[in-house]
């Protein structure tokens, strides 16, 4: 009943592929308002998965499928009625019911069967996506008899006389009728929400954003695919595609046989290794190579016909196939008890996959003009989820065999000479007791800075990234950009915002998932805009949207630092923290530095040959390869993020929730130091981020790319040299002659502008710069200090132990939340700079801005910190301890 019912569910849900292009005609739509009108059916029947599962759970299969039926065949019927584009759209939201329906199966079906048969139970469930090719074998006959009305009315009562049998014929599933019958009360919607929260059902998510998601984008690309590559009618085409879709919805039962007899893991191991195989075949260009041999030139070509085409993707949907029963194979092993709420999340991200893609087809061959760029795409989706999957299985079996793995050898062959005293390394620290001097000594000094040190060239190359686009941004008119000034500066802005937005998300991430695999991941995904930049600027036709997005991205670069910061500040005892985290900072801001150095240098010759792309044409008639600003960090990526998977450490106690990271928020001082660490690091990132900018405008007479890497080359070494006096005399008092300092240097730039003289404007702007890097070093040495001396106060009843363990765990959430509010000026300098230069025709309302902000930020720290009574005064002259908490 629920298979047949899935069936005739699908076929409405795909209604519109048929009844679709006569209401394009009838309305006279435009392409967008079509492909907006198919598409909001398979969007609502996404989002709808996640709430119908959980009313699964909550009232039964049997009569929330009936009502969801009957509502859907309501809606198709009101197709009829539509007289207008929004009506039509109205009705769409309606018919998108009908995709639900795969969720209220998966959680009614499971429940009847026992776990070594819910496999073949769920995949024969799961062949109802052969609706899909009901719909499109009979509705053009009904289309040419009745017209479109006649479509959506036999559709519509079909699907509801179905649903008005399903709830008279079906019966409850056993656990329902056994909750009912004993009155126990209907799980909360707290309880079933509550395993979404478990990273392994994200993981699972992305396995379905493949295998289903995938599936219904190239069924809906691979006929124009068709068309457009290898010019067959569109009759052969829908065949061809045809044979896809079949072979991705027919052998969902088979899936399910294969993962009750093997396991579900081993079935998605196929799948994705098949998959890597068959994608990495489709994505491959028709390319024309040329040898220059022994006799001469060798010239030949390799291009996938029409019908190996045909057999490649037939073979790929068998195993995507295959891949949508093992998925949801694992569901009711893991969750038994919230198959809904977790297959309804599943199932929406899948769905949403069906969504997503297309769009991203289209914009991908519009940046690259690369047909097969969409099956790259689909290569590198399978690739993470294979990696993710294979990483989380070993996790998983180091959990429950670590100390036995670790003491095996490489090879077998070498376990007679295996020593694995000498070769283990744990990568999870148990015992970690920095402030023990006889441990940092021994054992605790050594771990700390190998962690450091991998830390810092991540941290460096996060910052090159993020700040790359101050360098691009200032090249672009000069290849054949139209863009405005406006423009310009907004694309400058944006990798401050993202990256300021995304520390707050980050800020949480290494007490949850660990440092050594967050440093991994975060690391990893700043091969995004990496790669996207030097793909981009090599075709003026590029959109503004595209750089928008690839500006957003580089965001990824600016959340990295709070979370190295974070972690790096477990690792070391009080006296050392401030100057740890300084080098930290300090050696990975001067990825600023060493970008604004090394760009401009790497654009001006063909670094990757043939393999980087041509050069661009200059309007002086010269050329540069501005693609090398991206793709010279990749490699250096690469080995970064291996070393960091490889080296690096996680430590035990810094596991924390972030329920218990959110204390923050109550503490004052949270927030006092946010707004200090906006006037000097938001002052450092955004002084950095317009200062190319900046000068160009102001000075456009002067070379001044030549220079500007010196700006926050000194505010990176200034931090990195002196955190050691922040530790030495205190880091309040430090902050406030920074400021002061600051104050100095903005009044000395003002001047200089009214002048027009470049020396001065670059000389003070070196010494705001330099101010800025000393205040990043004393604003985060002052945070552990302050919170020793909350938690004592707040808490005294707990023990010194725990005292150590809450200050530091808070203390490290702090200094990643003030970094994530303080990379916020990043974005409000530049912009401050376009708006004054847009309405006053000058940057100096912007600067007299940022002086009257340095003045508020010195006045704070000697009412808070410094002055007599202040909450440091005593601490930083040695009259009182930070708080009574010994070494253990």
């Amino acid at each position: 009943m629920s298979t047949i019912s899935f069936t005739l569910c699908f076929a409405v849900w795909t209604i519109f592929s048929i009844i679709g292009l006569s209401i394009k005609d009838e309305l006279g739509l435009s392409e967008f308002e079509y492909g907006l009108l198919i598409a909001t059916p398979v969007l609502t029947g996404s989002l709808t998965r996640l709430i119908l599962g959980v009313w699964t759970e909550r009232y039964g299969g049997r009569l929330v499928f009936a009502a969801q039926m009957i509502l859907t065949g309501a809606a198709t019927f009101a197709l009829t009625w539509a007289d207008s584009y929004a009506t039509f759209l109205l009705a769409a939201l309606g018919v998108g019911l009908a995709g639900g329906s795969f969720i209220i199966g998966v959680a009614y079906v499971s429940k009847w069967y026992p776990q070594a048969r819910q496999g073949t139970a769920l995949g024969v469930f799961g062949m109802g996506n052969v609706g899909a090719a009901v719909t499109k074998f009979l509705a053009p006959f009904v289309l040419i008899a009745w017209g479109w009305q006649g479509v959506a009315e036999i559709w519509a009562a079909g699907i509801a006389i179905m649903g008005v049998i399903f709830y008279l014929v079906a019966r409850d599933d056993p656990d329902f009728a056994a909750r009912r019958a004993k009155g126990v009360a209907a799980p909360s919607l707290a309880e079933q929400f509550a395993p979404l929260k478990n990273l392994q059902v994200w993981r699972f998510s992305l396995y379905y954003f493949f295998v289903f998601g995938g599936f219904v984008a190239l069924a809906l690309w691979l006929p124009h695919y068709l068309v457009q590559v290898y010019n067959v009618d569109v009759r052969t085409a829908g065949m061809a595609a045809a044979a896809f879709s079949l072979s991705a919805s027919v052998f969902r039962a088979y899936g399910g046989v294969l993962s009750d007899r093997f396991g579900a893991r081993s079935v998605m191991y196929w799948t994705f290794g098949f998959s890597l195989l068959f994608l990495f075949m489709l994505s491959y260009p028709p390319t024309d190579y040329v040898i220059r041999g022994k006799d001469g030139p060798i010239a030949f070509s390799t291009e996938m016909d029409l019908w190996p085409f045909v057999a490649t993707t037939f073979a790929l949907g068998f195993f995507m196939s295959l891949g949508k029963a093992a998925v949801f194979r694992h569901i009711p092993i893991y969750y038994p008890n919230h198959v809904g709420s977790v297959g309804g999340l599943v199932g929406m991200i899948g769905g949403l996959g069906g969504f997503i893609l297309p769009i991203v087809f289209g914009v991908l061959l519009d940046v690259t003009g690369i047909w097969t760029s969409a099956f790259l795409l689909l290569f590198l989706i399978v690739l993470v989820s294979m990696a993710w999957m294979h990483l989380s299985i070993r996790a998983m079996e180091r959990q429950a065999q670590g100390v036995a793995l670790d003491r095996l050898p490489n090879f077998p062959e070498l376990a007679e000479v295996h020593d694995p005293e000498r070769t283990v390394m744990p990568h999870l620290i148990e015992d970690w007791r920095p402030e023990d001097p006889k441990f940092w000594a021994q054992t605790g000094q050594r771990i700390a800075k190998r962690n450091l040190w991998i830390s810092i060239p991540a941290l460096l190359l996060a910052f090159a990234v993020w700040m790359v686009w101050s360098v691009v941004v200032a090249q672009l008119p000069s290849i054949g950009f139209a863009f405005t000034q406006d423009q310009l500066f907004w694309l400058a802005a944006l990798p401050a915002l993202s990256g300021a937005t995304l520390r707050i998300f980050y800020s949480f991430m290494v007490p949850i998932f660990g440092g050594r695999l967050w440093t991994t991941l975060s690391t990893a995904s700043l091969l995004a805009p990496a790669l996207g930049i030097g793909y981009a600027v090599q075709n003026p036709d590029t959109p503004y949207l595209i750089f928008a997005v690839l500006a957003l991205l580089c965001g990824f670069g600016g959340g990295n630092f709070a979370s190295s910061m974070a972690n790096i500040s477990f690792f070391f005892p009080r006296a050392e923290k401030g100057n740890a985290m300084a080098l930290n900072a300090g050696l990975g801001n001067l990825g600023v530095s060493v970008m604004q150095f090394l760009v401009p240098l790497a654009i001006t010759a063909g670094v990757f040959g043939a393999l980087g792309g041509p050069a661009q044409e200059l309007s002086d008639g010269g050329r540069i390869w501005m693609q090398n600003a991206g793709f010279i960090w990749v490699p250096f990526i690469l080995a970064s993020t291996a070393a960091a998977w490889l080296g690096m450490n996680d430590i035990a106690d810094a596991r924390a929730s972030f329920r218990e990271q959110a204390v923050i928020f109550t503490r004052t001082h949270n927030w006092v130091m946010c707004l200090l660490y906006v006037g000097t690091f938001g002052s450092f990132i955004g002084y950095s981020a317009g200062f190319p900018l900046l000068s160009k405008l102001a000075f456009p007479e002067v070379d001044a790319l030549k220079y500007v890497f010196l700006g926050p080359l000194v505010g990176a070494l200034s931090r990195a040299g002196t955190g050691w006096l922040s530790d030495k005399v205190g880091g309040a008092r430090v902050t406030f002659w920074v400021f002061a300092g600051m104050i100095a240097s903005v009044l000395g730039v003002i001047w200089a502008l009214q002048i027009g003289s470049f020396a001065g404007f670059f000389a003070f702007f070196i010494a705001l710069f330099f101010f800025t890097g000393v205040g990043n070093a004393s604003t985060f040495q002052m945070i552990p200090v302050i919170m020793r001396k909350e938690v004592a106060r707040l808490a005294p009843d707990r023990d010194a132990t725990e005292q150590r363990r809450q200050s530091e765990r808070e203390a490290a959430a702090i200094i990643a939340f003030t970094s994530a509010i303080g990379g916020y000026g990043g974005f409000f300098i530049p912009k401050a700079y376009g708006t004054s230069i847009g309405m006053t025709g000058s940057p100096l309302a912007a600067l007299w801005a940022f002086l009257a902000f340095y003045v508020v930020c010195l006045a704070v720290t000697w009412v808070v910190y410094t002055r007599r009574g202040g909450l440091l005064h005593d601490v930083e002259r040695g009259r009182a301890p930070a708080a009574a908490i010994p070494a253990e």
